[in-house]
């Protein structure tokens, strides 16, 4: 079907979600024109038939070509067809699972004859009146009239068979065959497999008829078949024999090379033999002389001594009569008398048949169970309209439930962005890590799917499901759209609950790592250098670890191999404690600028006004966290669903973005109840160590003590034993003097 003109003269209606416009389908109208709507205006093109969370028999109907997945013009084909066959088209817009039957169209035959078949089927369930008919009665009526033995399918089970008789051949037509099934599932035979047996019974017939007229072909009688199995035995070994003696009659210079050279008896003497070893069949059948016959009896090939004697008895003496041995001429006749059984034989036709015996073959060739059979198929064949009916009805039930559905999960998705009712494709609900993840889909193979998916944008959580009481077993994927990522790894597990409300034990078994939410953005970089400090003191206490392991274990082996006239231990070198006394100075000194830096920012920090600080600690968090923000940002605006559900099989023909309000929405984070009561008091609170906090307060008393002399607050409280006053801060800031290190050491004050 081509796609619709951009031109349509049908008067649209659009709504915005996603970041794109969708089609509003509010009525049967809307419907029935959508082949006039512009397909590039439609959200997706195509959809699987599988893993949606709607009715797979409806999907597999719209499937005309049964490739597994429902394309727009077999969906439009779909509406058209429901479309001739109501009444009211605004019918479908409600999607009842229940037709009534008024809103029928029996002014064409199609609906007239649906209609009738309706009619029919309630009055067989016993609800003759009835004004509605349901998928129900149509699955029970469909279910009861499988079962029945002609049920239109022309496939006719045994118990149809009207005599013992012809039950007997139905049975000999499977066994030789096999059975095709009906529609009730039961075992059949088809009009397909009646004609293929007769034609091949006749064939054989016909076959044993030709040896039934040529006593040729039966020289021996009924042991004329064992004798030539028993001349094909060894047929090809015979002739190899007789072969190599006419080479040993042209040279004899060859004898010794034709019946093997000693070296390879030496080889078969060194191993354990066998009389069926393949080294052994392998030689000659006799030994090669030139014009030599073939001995019968004495001085043959150990390994095809067996079947000589079965040739001698069963061929030989009933066709030449009894002898010792055999010449080539002999051997010559004696494939000769049974050339016209192996041509024959070659020539078999209708061994399909062959293990029901002749006997038995023309004994139903003889009978009338073949017209019998095609009578009974026939009679089958007739029901095809009445089922095709049911069948339509079945149909229009279906559609009429389903594809208003149907058609805001393809051609917009409305049900998804509405958040009114789940859209086909999310296929349940997870529960881990204080969260619950709507979007969820089902998915066949988690590494094909994960390679497009990725291209999504969105942090995706692959998870194996399993349900313990009855086995079963599936693979999801949902989407994190807020919260963090800290504990989202694989191996971590949670609950999910399918669109029936049952409960799988999930497992993450692959995560596809992207940005959540705006507040991951915010506190990671602290989070990383917290993650950052963690990992270096960790690594630094490990390897001071290993570096006191291998002094304690070098310690002790070394007093472990010390005598008792161990030499005294040498004198440090003094070089080394001056040298360790430089290292803690030069420490000194680094701390002491660091701690200078500081209180320097710090005393500068102080001088600001209150808004000014403000900006100064807004600036800072800018400045740290701006850039994380930033990138998370851009990267949450491309969240897609496209990817996600193309690697699903769909043909997703818009953006469909995953903007930051509507994702939030998908993925609800834990909260309390509203009004709920909160004890903050922690029952096992933990036990931590004050020194951190001593430290940190020394810290910054310490910058507060020099902030403050550095501003003559200490000289003032003190009253001049301690610090420097402002006005020698004043002197040094205009003489550029380097502040006093002590009060001796003050310039004298002016004034003073």
């Amino acid at each position: 079907m081509k796609p619709a003109s951009p031109q349509s003269n049908y008067i649209w209606k659009f709504f915005r979600a996603g970041g794109f416009d969708q089609v509003r389908l509010d009525s049967g109208t809307d419907l029935l024109n959508l082949e006039k709507l512009d397909q590039k205006l439609w959200v997706a093109l195509a959809c699987p038939t599988g893993g949606l969370e709607i009715d797979s028999r409806t999907l597999a109907l719209i499937d005309t070509d049964h490739d597994g997945r429902i394309r727009a013009p077999e969906l439009i084909a779909a509406i058209k067809w429901t479309g001739d066959l109501l009444k009211r088209p605004d019918d479908l817009v409600p999607g009842s699972p229940a037709l009534p039957l008024d809103s029928i169209n029996d002014a064409t035959p199609a609906g007239g004859q649906i209609l009738d078949s309706a009619k029919q089927i309630l009055t067989c369930l016993g609800k003759v009146g009835a004004d509605t008919i349901t998928l129900e009665d149509v699955t029970n009526a469909a279910n009861v009239f499988a079962q029945a033995n002609f049920n239109g399918d022309g496939i006719v089970p045994p118990e149809a068979a009207p005599d013992e008789a012809t039950r007997a051949v139905m049975n000999d037509i499977m066994g030789c065959f096999g059975a095709d099934t009906t529609r009730g599932c039961k075992p059949g035979i088809s009009q397909e497999k009646v004609d293929r047996f007769f034609a091949d019974a006749k064939a054989y017939s016909d076959w044993w008829e030709e040896a039934e007229n040529n006593a040729a072909i039966f020289p021996l009688n009924e042991s004329t078949a064992s004798a030539a199995a028993a001349v094909k035995a060894v047929k090809s070994k015979v002739d190899d024999y007789f072969t190599r003696c006419r080479l040993a009659a042209f040279d004899p210079r060859a004898l010794n090379a034709l019946n093997r050279e000693e070296k390879e008896y030496l080889a078969l003497a060194a191993k354990d033999l066998t009389l069926t070893a393949a080294e052994i069949a392998g030689l000659p059948l006799a030994r090669i002389e030139p014009g030599r016959p073939l001995p019968l009896e004495v001085g043959l090939n150990p390994a095809w001594a067996g079947p000589i004697a079965k040739l001698r008895d069963e061929a030989v003496k009933p066709l030449l009569g009894s002898r010792t041995t055999l010449t080539e001429g002999d051997w010559t006749a004696l494939a000769g008398k049974l050339d016209s059984f192996e041509i024959w034989l070659a020539g078999k036709t209708g061994a399909s048949v062959e293990k029901l015996g002749i006997e038995h073959v023309r004994e139903i060739l003889a009978g009338e169970s073949k017209a019998a059979l095609t009578a009974l198929i026939a009679k089958d064949k007739a029901l095809e309209p009445e089922v095709t009916a049911i069948e339509d009805v079945e149909k229009l039930v279906r559609y009429h439930g389903d594809l208003h559905t149907l058609c805001n999960n393809f051609v917009s998705f409305r049900d998804f962005y509405s958040r009114k009712s789940k859209a086909i494709f999310q296929a349940g609900t997870l529960y881990l890590d204080q969260r619950s993840c709507d979007l969820c889909l089902k998915v066949e193979d988690i590494g094909k799917h994960s390679a497009m998916a990725a291209f999504a944008g969105t942090y995706l959580a692959y998870c194996d499901c399993v349900r313990k009481g009855t086995g079963e077993k599936m693979q999801i994927v949902a989407a994190f759209t807020d919260g963090d990522s800290d504990y989202l790894m694989a191996g971590r597990n949670g609950l999910f609950y399918d669109r029936k409300g049952r409960d799988w034990d999930a497992t993450i078994t692959k995560v596809i790592d992207n940005p959540i939410s705006i507040r991951q953005a915010f506190w990671s970089p602290y989070k990383k250098l917290v993650r950052m400090f963690e990992e270096r003191v960790a690594q630094r206490a490990s390897a001071a670890d290993t570096e006191a392991q291998a002094k304690l274990a070098a310690a002790a082996k070394t007093a472990a191999e010390a005598d008792k006239s161990n030499p005294a231990p040498e004198p440090k070198n003094p070089e080394s404690k001056r040298f360790d006394v430089g290292v803690i100075a030069a420490m000194g000194v680094a701390l002491g600028a660091i701690g200078t830096f500081l209180a320097a920012i710090f005393s500068k920090f102080l001088e600001l006004t209150v808004w000014q600080i403000a900006l100064v600690i807004l600036g800072i968090i800018i400045v740290i966290s701006g850039p994380s923000m930033a990138i998370a940002y851009l990267k949450l605006r491309k969240r897609t669903l496209g990817p996600i559900l193309d690697a699903n099989a769909w043909a997703i023909n818009a953006k469909a973005r995953l903007n930051v309000p509507f994702a939030r929405i998908l993925t609800q984070v834990a909260v309390l109840p509203v009004g709920a009561h909160r004890d903050l008091t922690d029952q096992f609170p933990e036990r931590r160590s004050p020194w951190p906090a001593i430290i940190i307060l020394a810290v910054i008393a310490w910058i507060g003590y020099w902030a403050a002399n550095r501003m003559g607050y200490i000289y003032d409280w003190t009253h001049g034993r301690l610090g420097i006053p402002r006005a020698v801060k004043a002197i040094e800031k205009v003489n550029d003097v380097p502040p006093a290190s002590n009060p001796a050491d003050k310039p004298p004050v002016p004034g003073k």
